[in-house]
């Protein structure tokens, strides 16, 4: 492992969770203009979740599995709060309750702390068994581990197949968004780790759909899990070629997308995404997203984090996402945010650990 990779690998590991809490208390609004309701500048720093939230629908989500809520189901064991999110269930089903409530400034969502127990097992050498211990124990634990009020639908979906009696190793449920950018959010520091390593690219692609189809078995996502993985592949190993060029070629083969051309035009970031592409969680489009602001702030990480985290949606998992590609493409983390995450001292423990 030489040192540029490896200041390269912690870069990326560091913003990624600088993306998400960044998001977090306008994760999905998706009207901007209740972002600057709530935030008269916008976001520009971290900030706590604000108590109400304009366009939650978590009032319409399943408690008992993943996707919508189900009146059929009605006998059917509660996983929110019975087997994961102990004491969070009271703020299920009712209207305009922040996903993440009741959390503060710098802390990191669910996702993120699911991509820690990634992290962890891949440093020590990934185990797919170990990881599926660890997620397992981490999710169903009496005294919770993590802030967060709100599981996405396939960490519902996981736990409703695993309650059933399905081995763990099968549980990744398919539901309406199975195929979602939150999928990535794991996937990035496998991908990043095993990279830095100088694991070859194939194999890192083929550990990565493994790890994907674990909780997000969808194949047109593990199609385009293959382009993240070598995206970062080629951003960590590059020597002369430009982070632009990486991009415009990524870009062209798993999106069809022009990004030079795109830039050109000089729309707003609203208008890209928010009209061009959809700012949901949906990979169709937030893949494209992620792809656009990584390419228009190449130069301005902070800059690129701002911008996707103001035009709301499922702005926090594109934001982890976005986050390591920009600490790939810089070499440096945004420091004065990641110092000022809730769990900086544990994480910063964690990466240093990359070059042991």
């Amino acid at each position: 492992m030489t040192s540029l990779t490896i200041e390269r690998a912690k870069a990326a590991l560091r913003n990624a969770f600088v993306g998400d809490a960044l998001a977090m208390p306008v994760h999905w609004f998706y009207n901007p203009a209740d972002i600057y309701k709530a935030f008269p500048l916008g976001i520009e720093q971290f900030e706590n979740a604000p108590s109400l939230h304009p366009s939650s629908i978590m009032s319409l989500h399943s408690t008992q599995q993943g996707g919508r809520a189900n009146k059929a189901l009605a006998s059917q064991k509660e996983i929110v709060g019975e087997v994961i999110l102990k004491g969070k269930r009271q703020y299920w089903g009712k209207h305009n309750v922040h996903y993440h409530h009741g959390m503060k400034a710098g802390e990191n969502t669910l996702n993120a702390h699911c991509a820690r127990i990634v992290l962890t097992c891949a440093l020590k050498g990934y185990d797919e068994s170990e990881f599926l211990n660890q997620y397992i124990s981490f999710m169903r634990a009496d005294e919770p581990q993590h802030p967060d009020t709100y599981a996405e639908s396939y960490h519902r979906g996981f736990f409703a197949n695993l309650e059933q009696g399905v081995p763990a190793d099968k549980c990744g449920a398919v539901t309406h968004d199975t195929a979602s950018i939150g999928a990535f959010v794991s996937v990035a520091p496998l991908a990043v780790v095993e990279t830095a390593k100088n694991t070859a690219l194939n194999d890192i692609k083929y550990l990565c759909r493994k790890h994907l189809y674990l909780t997000h078995p969808d194949e047109s996502l593990a199609s385009v899990c293959d382009y993240y993985v070598e995206l970062i592949y080629k951003l960590i190993h590059r020597h002369d070629e430009s982070p632009e060029d990486i991009l415009e070629d990524i870009a062209r083969n798993s999106a069809h997308m022009n990004l030079a051309s795109l830039k050109a035009k000089n729309k707003s970031d609203i208008e890209v995404v928010g009209r061009m592409y959809s700012p949901a969680c949906y990979i169709s489009d937030a893949w494209p997203a992620v792809l656009y602001f990584a390419y228009r702030y190449a130069d301005n990480p902070k800059k690129a984090l701002i911008a996707n985290t103001n035009v709301g949606g499922d702005n926090v998992h594109r934001g982890f996402v976005l986050g390591a590609i920009l600490g790939l493409i810089h070499g440096a983390e945004i420091t004065q945010w990641f110092s000022e995450l809730a769990d900086a001292k544990k994480l910063n423990l964690l990466i240093d650990s990359l070059d042991v």
